[in-house]
């Protein structure tokens, strides 16, 4: 898409094929899109990767990998749309026991199985999204003690992929040398 054709359509122009955030939306398309973008941008950084390429660590001592991210923000998602905001009792998906960090230890993961995992909870994250009357809808974070509206929820979930994929920007530009928005 051009910039002539952004100004037409009225979304960001981008060379690929994520989502493009609306440069006028309403606020619950324009949570939803930046979101999906996001989600894509993570993606993007792990597309052409082995499952060897996916799982190598950044730089010691830390032992973050792309294919760790991924495993992570099927949590993320999983956590604050079906457990928050849907309140479904579900356990992790790699720690029955609630053990957060257990995501990132991606050593004998695999990309079917990560993106699998990571995929399902995008799902049900927009479903549960796109069944919410409004984003004032609200769901208890039991680890705050507090209830949260669907609106906090997207924003921390923009939030922290944003954050997430810096990681990823600097993980695969160690793997090949590839960099970008």
């Amino acid at each position: 898409m051009t910039s002539e054709q952004s100004a037409t359509t009225g979304h960001l122009p981008l060379k690929d094929d994520r989502v493009t955030p609306p440069l006028r939306g309403g606020e619950r398309e324009t949570l939803r899109a930046f979101l999906d973008f996001h989600r894509g941008t993570l993606a993007m950084k792990c597309a052409g990767l082995t499952d060897e390429e996916l799982r190598r660590h950044s730089m010691p001592p830390s032992t973050l990998t792309l294919l760790g991210l991924v495993r992570h923000m099927a949590e993320v998602e999983r956590t604050w749309f079906r457990q928050v905001i849907n309140a479904e009792d579900v356990p992790l998906v790699w720690s029955p026991e609630g053990d957060r960090q257990v995501a990132y230890d991606a050593s004998g993961a695999t990309r079917s199985e990560a993106f699998a995992a990571w995929e399902a909870e995008v799902a049900h994250a927009r479903r549960i999204e796109a069944a919410a009357p409004s984003l004032d809808v609200t769901g208890h974070f039991a680890r705050w003690g507090e209830d949260v509206s669907l609106r906090l929820v997207m924003l921390h979930l923009i939030h922290e992929y944003a954050r997430h994929n810096g990681h990823a920007d600097f993980l695969r530009e160690g793997i090949d040398g590839t960099v970008g928005f």
